[in-house]
């Protein structure tokens, strides 16, 4: 089919042809051009040692420079142990510009690597040589044969150069179709193993070569082409030493032709049919790749853009825990100042009013929430019953006569009639109870229910657990502390009037969140916020936001409200108190769901 092969025997070399011109002229070294074969052994050396990997061969060198001895792009010489490799598959770069030993750098030239990988499977696979006195038709007949062979052998080791010998398909076929030196049936039938035979290795999809298949089945006739598809699928399963079984499939290829030719008509310009219809084949691959391409462009760019946009979430959230440390360290001063959303102390605005003794009423509520947050997290024992063949443990004696037969038969005893149960204390959880209570003026009627709450619910969780912690922030357009995260037990109530301006529940959230780790699992945790929620909508927006990654993490979030003219913010439980006075019993009743709800 082709004038030349990619499996070549040896010949004359340039650098013979060069000294023999050099004695035509005066002897002196001739003007190197700027791309010059020697500015070439640099990238040939290179692609040696990158055909070690490819192929599995030590013993090649390759030689890479304008032009090459076999007419071919590329072509390798069994005899020799040489690739060799024309520089022009590189243009339009320029030596200095091709660094092959770098994995990776054939992404810029993939139509020169993928000739290359096709020259590696020779290297790898064509290791058969023809005996002495064979036939060269048949000869000719394997070595069209041996192209998509060694291809597919090369695809199974190495899978993911397949996308660079469909590029190869294209440098290499195409050539020889235009410039062919078989003829009639003999030309379609070449074309016929060039292209069908790369789809039946996988090289090429079957729907990129129809335009051959029909043609080839329309020239051939279904009965020739079908053997044809036999006969190269059987060469596909050689082994790359058997030159007698290669040689067997090239007769059979050349007996079949010698058949069926002599009456198979020759349609007026087949070759141009046959060119067409395998550019037709080309284009669509070219097309396929093209598309593959930009579908994995868009893939690393999608991939790039989550991973920055993870990265800048990431960055977020750092930057949020640190003003959140920094929140709760201002708040929860031991002077009790009220601070403003930056941590400075607020020049005035403290809504604190003092401190009184507790109530009887309200040392009955902390008790009995004491013994209810105990009761609440009481763990059952756990048990784990395993069983032995020798004691400790509880006798069975069903498990000891089975024992007693298994030994007597002569088997293997496998039963095991001990039983050993072992249990465990689980440790109780502890509690984390925040509130935020809105002392902007329309909470007035919140004060004195909310603080009575306060005092209770930090109470019972100190005399409950030691690891229990609660606190309580009062903010508006600032934040002070009313409680704070301590494991002592506080002595005295503290009171609050309500008559600030604005809301700042978003930086009061992050204090109560750091200073009590709501974030964390590992204890009953539970937000209260006491607000009738009017709010501006960035306030609502803000406040919303750290609401949703605490539920995310796990918290129960309680929003308390008081009057009908209250709004609800989004993804809080909402529960309406139509008496004040009623918010202690509501908060300790939440407070237990919350660390019964812990596992």
């Amino acid at each position: 089919m082709s004038a030349h092969h990619h499996v070549q025997s040896p010949a004359t070399t340039p650098d013979d042809d060069a000294d023999l011109a050099r004695w035509d002229d005066d002897g002196a070294q001739p003007v190197q051009p700027r791309s010059s074969p020697e500015a070439w052994l640099r990238v040939g050396a290179e692609l040696g040692d990158r055909l070690v990997d490819l192929s599995g061969r030590q013993d090649l060198l390759v030689t890479c420079r304008p032009g090459t001895r076999s007419g071919a792009p590329a072509a390798f010489f069994p005899a020799l142990g040489e690739v060799e490799f024309d520089a022009g598959l590189f243009a339009p770069l320029q030596p200095h510009e091709i660094n092959p030993r770098i994995v990776g750098d054939e992404e810029r030239y993939p139509a020169a690597w993928g000739v290359f990988v096709h020259e590696a499977a020779h290297a790898a696979h064509s290791v058969w040589t023809e005996p002495a006195g064979a036939d060269p038709r048949v000869v000719e007949a394997a070595l069209l044969l041996e192209e998509s062979r060694v291809e597919g052998a090369h695809l199974i080791t190495r899978p993911t150069d397949r996308t660079y010998l469909r590029t190869s398909a294209r440098t290499l076929v195409m050539p020889d179709i235009a410039h062919p030196t078989l003829q009639g049936i003999e030309h379609a039938a070449a074309v016929a193993a060039l292209i069908l035979g790369r789809r039946d290795v996988g090289i090429l999809d079957a729907g990129e070569t129809r335009a051959v298949a029909d043609l080839c089945e329309k020239v051939l006739g279904a009965n020739l082409l079908a053997t044809l598809t036999r006969i190269w699928t059987a060469a596909h399963q050689c082994a790359d030493h058997d030159a007698t079984t290669m040689l067997a499939h090239a007769q059979e290829w050349c007996d079949a032709l010698d058949t069926a030719a002599p009456a198979l008509p020759v349609p007026e310009g087949l070759a141009d049919l046959l060119s067409g219809a395998v550019g037709v084949v080309m284009d669509s691959a070219a097309a396929t790749d093209a598309a593959d391409l930009a579908a994995q462009a868009a893939a690393t760019n999608a991939m790039a853009a989550q991973s920055k946009a993870q990265a800048q979430n990431r960055a977020q959230r750092a930057g949020q825990r640190r003003k959140a440390a920094a929140t709760a360290k201002s708040v929860f001063n031991a002077r009790g100042t009220t601070v403003t959303p930056d941590g400075t102390p607020a020049p005035s605005g403290n809504p604190v009013t003092g401190t009184r003794r507790p109530t009887a009423a309200e040392q009955s509520a902390a008790a009995r929430l004491s013994r209810a947050l105990r009761a609440a997290a009481y763990r059952e024992r756990t048990e784990e019953r395993t069983t032995s063949p020798t004691p400790p443990g509880r006798l069975n004696m069903r498990a000891a006569l089975a024992r007693d037969a298994q030994r007597a038969a002569g088997s293997v005893p496998t039963a095991e009639p001990f039983t050993h149960t072992r249990r465990r204390n689980s440790p109780t959880p502890p509690l984390r109870v925040g509130i935020a209570v809105d002392v902007s003026g329309s909470m007035r009627a919140a004060c004195a229910p909310v603080a009575s709450a306060a005092w209770i619910v930090a109470r019972a969780a100190a005399l409950t657990d030691p690891d229990s912690l609660t606190a309580t922030i009062a903010y508006d357009k600032h934040l002070t502390a009313l409680t704070r995260p301590t494991h002592r037990a506080p002595e005295r109530v503290t009171t609050f009037d309500a008559t600030g301006g604005h809301h700042n529940l978003g930086d009061a959230i992050d204090a109560l969140d750091h200073g009590l780790e709501l974030s964390r699992p590992g204890a009953g945790r539970l937000l209260v916020i006491v607000t009738d929620a009017r709010y501006g909508s960035d306030e609502t927006a803000q406040a919303v936001t750290r609401v949703k990654q605490l539920t995310t993490a796990g918290c129960a979030v309680l929003q308390l409200t008081l009057t009908a003219k209250s709004r609800h913010l989004p993804g809080t439980t909402l529960l309406h108190l139509p008496q004040p006075s009623s918010a202690p019993a509501a908060i300790a009743t939440a407070a237990t769901d919350a660390i019964r709800r812990t596992r």
